[in-house]
């Protein structure tokens, strides 16, 4: 007798992950050429061009999929330079300018990939949503 078990959540692709979740919750989401879903609530207001060296200052809340925060900076704006932040932040935040607000959907390759960090397990989809108040 052979018997086989399947696991398909563990494995189960991140492009289909993000598109359940994005159907379920009615999220009018746009996909980005490198993969990474956004939505722009709000665009804010200037004309910035996020050179490598950009200091940002935001408030954010991190989740994962089900809805678990796993980071939120402690409800406290905080400032980070872009460019030694996780792949997906660095594509999303440029889309909006001061002032404005963005959710990004972060398929683990553009996130944390296979490696748990913290309270992230590995292979993870990432939910953000960031308000940027500042840039420079």
């Amino acid at each position: 007798m052979i018997i086989t078990i399947f696991s398909c959540k563990r494995d189960e692709d991140p492009d289909k992950q993000i598109a359940d979740f994005i159907a379920k919750n009615n999220i009018a989401a746009t996909k980005d050429a490198s993969g990474l879903y956004y939505q722009i609530i709000k665009p804010g207001t200037g004309n910035f061009t996020y050179p490598a060296n950009t200091s940002i200052t935001i408030k954010y809340e991190g989740r994962l999929l089900d809805g678990s925060v796993f980071d939120n900076g402690s409800g406290k704006e905080q400032t980070f330079v872009l460019s030694q932040l996780i792949q997906g932040w660095r594509i999303g935040i440029p889309k909006i300018q001061k002032g404005g607000e963005i959710r990004l959907i972060i398929p683990p390759g553009l996130g944390y990939g296979s490696n748990a960090t913290g309270p992230i397990p590995g292979n993870s989809v990432l939910d953000f949503n960031i308000q940027l108040s500042n840039t420079q």
